[in-house]
């Protein structure tokens, strides 16, 4: 079990588990002599039962851990939806806030930083609306970066939709 501890909007560890972790599954990122996580990977790993958070000197519950979360990201449900749904295929994803997106997703078994992400994925509720303008702008950043688009659609029950796109050349 990783032991973190949660402080301002970063959550971070020390421990032996969680560097053993970033190198078998790509977990966090490594900063000088600790591993940091997104919120969204953190929250992950807590209800995967692989994380334990501490605040202080209080350990957090899955339930209070996403209660914080809420303040800091209103859309962090649905990124967990569509994180958890990738992971658990195989895909390892990260964060694509640099692009203006939720996260970059890398195909299976490739290492962020030795090759590079295949989508740069953006999510969205079901009753969301995503207007022509940002769609084309969306998508003019993915093929700016050589990446294709994914969109990814959490519907009510917390199911995932993914469509892709990409530029065709005539």
């Amino acid at each position: 079990m990783i032991e973190s501890h949660f402080s301002g909007e970063k959550i971070v560890s020390n421990s032996s588990e969680a560097f053993s972790l970033h190198e078998k599954s790509s977990f966090g990122e490594k900063k000088e002599s600790k591993i940091e996580y997104s919120l969204v990977e953190a929250l992950f790993l807590v209800y995967e039962n692989k994380m334990i958070i501490r605040s202080g000197k209080n350990i957090l519950t899955p339930e209070s851990f996403l209660k914080k979360l809420k303040k800091l990201d209103k859309k962090i449900e649905t990124k967990l939806s569509v994180f958890s749904d990738l992971r658990k295929r195989g895909y390892v994803i990260k964060s694509a806030l640099k692009f203006g997106a939720e996260f970059r997703v890398y195909d299976k078994g490739s290492r962020p930083g030795s090759e590079h992400a295949r989508w740069i994925l953006y999510t969205v509720r079901e009753h969301n609306t995503l207007n022509w303008h940002n769609f084309a702008a969306k998508n003019r950043i993915a093929h700016s970066t050589k990446k294709n688009l994914l969109i990814a659609i959490v519907d009510e029950e917390g199911d995932v939709s993914y469509y892709e796109i990409s530029w065709l050349r005539p």
